[in-house]
C-alpha cells in the first residue's frame, strides 16, 4: 500500500486568492476544525506548548467530537482507493491541527500505513482574531504574556 501525506496548517497562516480567502495546501482531503473542534489554547497549561507534544493531543483528544472525527479520518485513509494526502486546518496550526495529524499518523501507522507527516505553521507563533468576523484574523503575532 502506498504512504499516506499528512499535512497541518493555518488558515489565519495562508496566502490568500483572489476573492481574499485563504488558499489551503492541494490535497485529497482538506479537513477544517476550526468550528468542528474548540481551540485548546484556552487551557492556560498549554498555551505555549504545539500540536507535537502528548498533552495538548490529550487535550484535542478529549475534544467533543475529535475521537469521531479522527476515526472517519483514519477509516477514509484506509479505504483501497482512498486519498494520498490528507490536509487538516485550524486557526493558527499551532494547536488543533497539528495535534490531530499527529494523532491520525500515530493512528495510521498503528493499522500498518507507511505515513508523512508536515506541519507547515506550527512553529509559529500564535495569531489573534478580530472581532471583524469569524473568519478575519489580525497577522501580528501574539507575545507572550
Amino acid at each position: 500500500m502506498r504512504p499516506i501525506r499528512l499535512t497541518s496548517f493555518g488558515y489565519l497562516h495562508l496566502p490568500t486568492g483572489p476573492d481574499g480567502s485563504p488558499v489551503p495546501p492541494a490535497a485529497d482531503r482538506i479537513e477544517d476544525v476550526r468550528d468542528r473542534l474548540r481551540d485548546p489554547a484556552a487551557a492556560r497549561d498549554i498555551l505555549d506548548l504545539d500540536g507535537l507534544d502528548p498533552r495538548v493531543q490529550g487535550v484535542v483528544l478529549a475534544t467533543p467530537g475529535a475521537r469521531e472525527l479522527l476515526a472517519n479520518l483514519a477509516d477514509y485513509a484506509d479505504l483501497p482507493a482512498g486519498p494520498n494526502h490528507i490536509a487538516i486546518g485550524c486557526a493558527g496550526g499551532r494547536h488543533r491541527a497539528s495535534g490531530l495529524t499527529e494523532l491520525l499518523a500515530r493512528e495510521l501507522r498503528d493499522r500498518g500505513r507507511e505515513v508523512v507527516v508536515e506541519h507547515l505553521h506550527v512553529h509559529l507563533p500564535r495569531v489573534l482574531k478580530t472581532p471583524a468576523g469569524p473568519r478575519t484574523a489580525n497577522t501580528e503575532q501574539e507575545t507572550a504574556r
